[in-house]
């Protein structure tokens, strides 16, 4: 029997549960697969394992080297996916630059890496309120909406640049602030269903509400959304070399300024809110069963 690990971490807050994991373990052990969870740094032989598949390992922001190494480390005994390769590609958000090089509409992104190229980023957003975020992270930890020139933004990006992160500057989305952004879910590069999934948000800094907490909905999608989600996917391939990944989540928001743009492609670690779709369950177990 095939043994697959479906890699986890060891705590999840309340208003942020790991909602895939209890629904897919069950369906890849009615597929013959002797499936579990497993905590990515834990002390495990993971030779043991013929296939571990990428899910909920939500701490990484704050160990990436921790986690950079685990991977490259269990890529020698096993098989991991998404593979480690594109991992590393979508670890820091600064591929947005590379798709955008490549046809694909994204928010307007400003990257600074030294207090003097923050101060050049925010400026031209004047008194405007602006999304300030580091490139790597998860959760919308260290994410603000906050006006470009005030004390808020001046202190979340120089924790940011002190820490020897790079911070991203985009402008404000009303669409997104008024809970527009949808995201589109892939397996085996085919869509399977979408979720809008509310605004997060505070202007002046902060969560709505005080906590990280999605609100996902069921929607449907456009003929132009299944487009942009496989041109982005054809982008990724482009610009990476590797081959269709088993899952990946394609954050977009429909934007009147800026049109149909890209916010974030999740290829390691989405939710993909399966208590929506149970139908969707079988589907992907059957694509983890296939790669095994």
């Amino acid at each position: 029997m095939a043994r697959v690990g479906i890699i986890v971490t060891d705590g999840y807050s309340v208003e942020d549960p790991d909602v895939d994991t209890p629904l897919l373990l069950p369906a890849l052990r009615e597929l013959g697969l002797d499936a579990e969870a497993t905590v990515w740094h834990a002390d495990l032989d993971w030779a043991g394992y013929d296939l571990l598949v990428l899910r909920s390992p939500w701490d990484y922001p704050r160990r990436v080297a921790e986690f950079t190494a685990w991977f490259e480390r269990v890529q020698r005994v096993t098989r991991v996916l998404n593979e480690p390769a594109l991992v590393h590609w979508n670890l820091d958000k600064r591929y947005l630059a590379e798709l955008a090089e490549r046809g694909i509409g994204v928010v307007p992104t400003s990257y600074a890496t030294t207090t003097a190229e923050v101060a050049a980023a925010l400026a031209p957003h004047g008194a405007g309120w602006v999304v300030v975020k580091p490139s790597v992270s998860a959760g919308a930890h260290d994410t603000a909406l906050v006006r470009a020139d005030s004390p808020e933004a001046a202190e979340l990006t120089g924790r940011i640049v002190g820490r020897g992160a790079t911070v991203m500057v985009q402008p404000e989305v009303p669409e997104l602030s008024h809970g527009a952004e949808k995201a589109l879910y892939l397996v085996d590069g085919e869509l399977t269903h979408a979720v809008a999934k509310g605004a997060l948000l505070e202007r002046g800094g902060g969560f709505i509400g005080g906590v990280y907490q999605e609100t996902p909905q069921l929607v449907p999608t456009t003929d132009d959304e299944v487009a942009f989600a496989g041109a982005t996917m054809a982008a990724i391939a482009d610009a990476t070399g590797l081959e269709t990944p088993l899952y990946a989540r394609i954050d977009t928001v429909l934007s009147a300024e800026h049109g149909l743009v890209l916010l974030e492609a999740e290829l390691f670690e989405p939710t993909f809110n399966l208590h929506l779709v149970p139908e969707v369950v079988q589907r992907f177990a059957a694509a983890v069963a296939a790669r095994v």
